[in-house]
């Protein structure tokens, strides 16, 4: 039998780059869990939404081990999009697939046009018991052209500022439940109360300024840090946060 073709309309296929979030646990796994349980109790919605490429590259762990872990995983609603590192024998049916060539974010090619900013939407009110869907800010510009972000405004609860080609300054607050992800450095020009992650593509020099730090979480090169951790003697302060080796560091800026 001829299968006659009614549409001549072809497919659409796109290109399109996300940053994800890499997970890469270490052994014994219970107690990683256990780790990974208090981040996301005192950073609702850290994985919400986001990518996530689980890293098991350094991991001595077989099929039936990584499978169980998966499954830890799913039940605290990170969905895993691909894994990293693993050999072939590890990868049952069902599971995500293998990833290769994973680089930072930074490293990505991008054609050569004018910068093109694209304005952060303020989170459209609603009225039911729905939670609003975090707004990305996505800023296309060749690398070399533009190496800092500059926001003119607060930055929202549910808005995610994301660039990874440099700084980002915002010229006001970042209220709980909105995150700020740089490739450099970020400075707050406010109050930071949500979550703030700076170096996300590697970068262990890059730092977090803000004149009032009430954070949820602050990184900086894939280290985290709860702002309940930092000293109680910096919270409401204007500050400063480094990385030493693999500790974060917090100084009062005078």
């Amino acid at each position: 039998m001829t299968k006659v073709q009614t549409d001549s309309r072809s497919i659409r296929i796109k290109g399109r780059s996300f940053l994800a979030v890499v997970l890469t646990p270490d052994l014994p796994l219970d107690q990683w869990l256990e780790r990974l349980d208090d981040l996301a109790a005192r950073s609702a919605g850290f994985f919400l939404g986001r990518p996530v490429v689980l890293d098991v590259t350094e991991l001595q762990i077989d099929r039936q081990q990584l499978a169980e872990f998966l499954a830890h995983l799913a039940q605290r609603n990170v969905s895993i999009m691909g894994i990293e590192g693993a050999r072939h024998s590890m990868i049952a049916p069902g599971m995500p697939p293998v990833l290769k060539g994973g680089r930072p974010a930074g490293d990505v090619d991008v054609a050569s046009v004018e910068p093109v900013a694209v304005a952060v939407q303020p989170a459209v009110p609603d009225s039911g018991d729905t939670q609003p869907e975090p707004q990305a800010t996505v800023l296309q510009a060749p690398r070399s052209a533009l190496q800092s972000l500059v926001i003119n405004e607060p930055v929202r609860s549910g808005q995610s500022i994301i660039f990874t080609e440099g700084d980002v300054t915002i010229v006001g607050s970042v209220a709980s439940g909105a995150e700020v992800i740089a490739g450099g450095s970020v400075h707050v020009y406010g109050t930071l109360r949500g979550r703030a992650m700076a170096g996300s593509v590697g970068n262990s020099q890059a730092r977090i300024f803000c004149r009032k730090l009430e954070a949820e979480l602050i990184a900086i090169d894939g280290i985290y840090k709860m702002a309940e951790d930092l000293p109680t003697d910096l919270l409401g302060q204007p500050v400063q946060v480094w990385l030493e080796g693999d500790a974060i560091v917090a100084g009062k800026v005078n």
